[in-house]
């Protein structure tokens, strides 16, 4: 072999060498499937309902309810107090907005109310709880299609309490029993009175339940100067809004929007004014859909 043909012989070596070598790269390159990006997938929005407290004014949260269903925004998660608790229990329980309005036209007063002279004239609630039951089918509240919680105050302890499990008119009655108006509720060996002392408008317990998105409605009356109702029931409710109103704001600034229906005018004990306290709340959720829509459209981008 002369002294040109060594050169050549090594240079088609290397040249083979290398050809193998990027074959056998490009082959395993193949052979690897690529490695897709990371997708976190956009948290499903979970809208929660939360019902506050106001006797007769409650009336004003099937108004609420009615406007948003009309424009297709549907509730998963209920948490109602006291007069909340009962719209709220109703509708958990798979009612629709026209039907809860059919069951309020249709509510007489004698029907809820039954005094019990032997304790001072306090109502018992007993028909209250009867009451809701029926009309919930007997359903325990873990059974409703929607989860559900009634608020109610441990009366030994003050304790804020949400009923999410178990005797659904027993829970709303606990949650209803004004102070000085209503028993005291029996549950387990523990007492308890309405919610709107620790929890005028339940926020919290809607997001305790799952809501990622909650809608508030405040029907209460605000210790604003102005003159209150001089009924007992209107006294009374009067002075929960008081003691709870500071606690009030403070978990109302935790929901995502808050509907006020105009019911001010609307005393605590005036069942005849139902018509206007839906009207009202029909109004008040019309004010706030634009509001409400645009949040909802911003949270599912997000």
């Amino acid at each position: 072999m002369n002294r040109l043909q060594r050169p050549l012989k090594q240079i088609r070596t290397q040249l083979s060498t290398l050809i193998i070598v990027i074959t056998s790269s490009l082959l395993a390159a193949c052979s690897t499937p690529p490695v897709a990006p990371l997708l976190t997938p956009t948290p499903k929005v979970k809208i929660g309902l939360a019902l506050g407290g106001g006797a007769a004014k409650g009336f004003a949260h099937i108004g609420v309810i009615k406007m948003l269903e009309a424009n297709g925004i549907q509730a998963e998660i209920v948490a109602g107090t006291s007069a909340g608790s009962v719209v709220g229990a109703l509708y958990a329980s798979g009612m629709d907005a026209f039907t809860l309005q059919e069951r309020a036209f249709s509510l007489d007063e004698s029907q809820i109310r039954d005094v019990n002279l032997l304790g001072g004239g306090l109502i018992k609630g007993q028909k209250l709880q009867d009451y809701v039951n029926q009309l919930v089918g007997n359903k325990a509240i873990n059974q409703f299609p929607k989860p559900f919680a009634a608020v109610a105050t441990e009366l030994d302890t003050g304790k804020k309490i949400a009923f999410s499990r178990g005797n659904a008119g027993q829970a709303v009655r606990a949650s209803s029993s004004i102070p000085g108006i209503f028993m005291p509720v029996s549950i387990a060996n523990k007492k308890y009175v309405d919610g709107g002392v620790v929890s005028p408008v339940p926020v919290d317990a809607a997001r305790d339940l799952g809501a990622n998105f909650v809608i508030a409605v405040d029907i209460s009356s605000k210790a604003s100067g102005q003159a209150a109702s001089t009924s007992t029931l209107g006294v009374m409710n009067q002075a929960i809004v008081i003691m709870g109103q500071k606690l009030g704001e403070q978990e109302l600034a935790r929901a995502d929007i808050v509907i006020r229906p105009k019911v001010g005018k609307i005393g605590a004990s005036d069942f005849d004014m139902k018509n206007v306290a839906i009207l009202e709340g029909e109004k008040a959720a019309l004010a706030m859909l634009p509001l409400i829509k645009q949040k909802l459209a911003e949270r599912s981008k997000n």
